[in-house]
């Protein structure tokens, strides 16, 4: 598997450009032939001072001739030159082999394996986040909390999905359909 990278640096106008991204470039990037998969990835920091890379957008194939396929299409013709129409200042673009198995890949795979439902009461019990107030008045954010799993320590396995995780790691929905999308 190969992907073709698309790196954005901060954009001039956040607003404008998160709207074109999502509403016109991403459906063009969709329609080319041979797309497995994409991932968008909005950079929250780097260890010293601020990322190079404001966006980062993902387009997998399965092998570099379908990738140079899709590039040459129609479809392909069409995103690149949306691409630097909307983005030719801030955008750099890469190819990449992925290595290994891909756990998105794995776990999707998973999902489409039968599966027994889990039990209400585990659903129930499954922990909601906890929300932090600083400041009175001020809009609460999310905080993780960890919780001791003694199964764990006792023979080295994670809780069973029963135990349930809140998010899917196989969402691939564009940033501005997701509910936790900020703009």
């Amino acid at each position: 598997m190969v992907k073709l990278i698309i790196f954005f640096r901060q954009p001039a106008d956040t607003q404008a450009f998160e709207d074109h991204f999502a509403h016109r470039h991403v459906p063009l990037i969709a329609a080319m032939p041979g797309v497995v998969r994409t991932s968008v990835s909005r950079a929250l920091g780097a260890p010293r001072g601020e990322p190079p890379y404001y966006l980062v957008h993902d387009v997998y194939f399965a092998d570099m001739a379908a990738l140079n396929y899709a590039l040459n299409s129609a479809q392909g013709r069409a995103a690149g030159a949306d691409l630097m129409m909307f983005a030719r200042d801030i955008v750099s673009l890469m190819f990449a082999e992925v290595w290994g198995e891909d756990p998105f890949e794995m776990a999707r795979a998973a999902k489409t394996a039968p599966q027994s439902d889990p039990a209400p009461d585990a659903i129930a019990s499954a922990p909601e986040p906890a929300m932090l107030d600083t400041e009175a008045g001020a809009e609460a954010d999310p905080v993780v909390v960890i919780e001791e799993h003694p199964e764990v320590a006792a023979n080295d396995q994670p809780p069973s999905p029963a135990a349930g995780a809140a998010s899917d790691p196989t969402d691939t929905a564009p940033l501005s359909a997701r509910a936790d999308h900020p703009t």
